[in-house]
């Protein structure tokens, strides 16, 4: 019978200063948006928030997820024709016309530079036949992803309800949806060309038409390193924006949501810039190489009723750490980090390999990082054969196994 029981071994508290002359910590200070979130994009986490977890609509920043599902689950290539359900829909659009065709590829230009809300449900009816299955994709996709209350119905962010449930996400989803796009997804790259473009020329299949986009997203102008972004305006949702900025190695994303009615359209960018400024001003990355080495006793662990040379009927089991990429962190002058180390004490038999426990790295009481412990040999049951060799060994000098 196997017992679970979780050992707390160490707390290893780092403290980390870092030091600039004249340094002194920026404020966030007041800015326009109902909800907002600075986030780090490397780690993950929540640098800054208002209102993060909080419901709202979010317009047009969700065509990220309908670029990233194209590009994921289609050859860009492919041929989209145009249904009278999406040549229906309202400003802002495209203009297509039923029967019409178009490679994929340049609708997704379409899609996210102007923000095409026609382009966007061709390209859901593409993808899974119609705008309800393609809206199932989507918020399956999500779950994965790791958002945890965001609900979409539309493929363009156009406001929709569902029974008691309306289209929308929070300020903390969205920014993980961005970090996905441009940092996970094995169509990252593809994104990023995307969303960086400043221009697109294209036209239908039979090169009857021709249309040339520009990117709307003015960000991309406004500060060095900013590499991707969508904006998004309902009369509900009012002026949103989802954004990310790379500079010196740090990667910041940038959620807003409410930011503002007509005529306050550039109350985003006026917020966008101050939490890029406070992210680029307060925090240092630190990575995971530049920790202390790991306190010996972490390595071992005991395994009930396992052969053994020491006697006794438990067997202390060699461990070795999960090994991972170099990962990096955003900290802020002050803050700590601590280690936890969490042990699983079992029961012969073990085989080698097998997950014994793992080393957590938390930052302000926030999981940051997690790498598993390995057995590293097997350990066998005692038994009855076992014994007698024992006492045999331990009785008659000189007698080996």
């Amino acid at each position: 019978m196997k017992k679970i029981i979780l050992v707390f071994l160490s707390f290893l508290v780092l403290f980390f200063s870092f030091e600039k002359k004249g340094y002194a910590a920026q404020q966030v200070g007041e800015f326009y948006s109902l909800s907002a979130v600075l986030m780090d994009g490397d780690s993950g986490r929540i640098l800054y928030e208002k209102n993060g977890e909080e419901f709202l609509s979010n317009a047009s920043t969700t065509k990220i997820l309908t670029c990233i599902l194209a590009l994921e689950k289609a050859d860009l290539q492919e041929q989209v024709v145009i249904s009278e359900y999406a040549a229906s829909m309202p400003d802002v659009q495209l203009n297509v016309r039923p029967k019409e065709q178009y490679c994929l590829e340049d609708l997704l230009y379409s899609l996210m530079l102007e923000s095409h809300n026609d382009v966007a449900v061709a390209v859901a009816e593409h993808l899974a036949g119609s705008c309800e299955k393609f809206s199932e994709m989507m918020n399956q996709k999500a779950k994965e992803i790791g958002c945890k209350n965001t609900f979409f119905l539309t493929p363009n962010g156009l406001d929709a309800s569902k029974g008691d449930k309306n289209h929308g996400t929070t300020a903390k989803d969205l920014a993980l949806l961005m970090r996905y796009c441009i940092l996970q997804s094995p169509k990252k790259e593809e994104f990023l060309k995307i969303t960086g473009t400043a221009r697109y020329t294209f036209g239908d299949k039979e090169g009857k038409r021709t249309f040339t986009c520009y990117n709307r997203n003015s960000f991309l102008n406004m500060m060095e390193g900013a590499i991707s972004g969508k904006t998004g305006f309902t009369s509900k949702a009012g002026y949103c924006y989802v954004g990310a900025l790379k500079r010196e190695e740090k990667t910041y994303i940038v959620a807003l949501l409410g930011c503002g009615w007509p005529s306050n359209k550039h109350y985003k960018w006026q917020d966008c810039r101050k939490l890029m400024e406070y992210g680029l001003e307060n925090y240092h990355r630190f990575l995971l190489s530049l920790m202390p080495p790991l306190e010996q006793e972490i390595f071992s662990v005991e395994i009930k009723n396992g052969k053994n040379n020491q006697g006794g009927y438990s067997a202390i089991g060699e461990l070795e750490v999960e090994k991972i990429e170099e990962q990096g962190i955003l900290l802020k002058e002050g803050e700590k980090i601590e280690i936890k180390t969490k042990k699983i004490t079992k029961e012969a038999p073990v085989k080698k390999g097998e997950v014994m426990g793992s080393i957590e790295y938390w930052v302000e009481d926030k999981l940051w990082l997690s790498r598993k412990l390995y057995l590293k040999e097997e350990i066998e049951k005692i038994d009855y054969q076992w014994c007698l060799e024992t006492v045999i060994q331990n009785i008659i000098p000189g007698r080996t196994k």
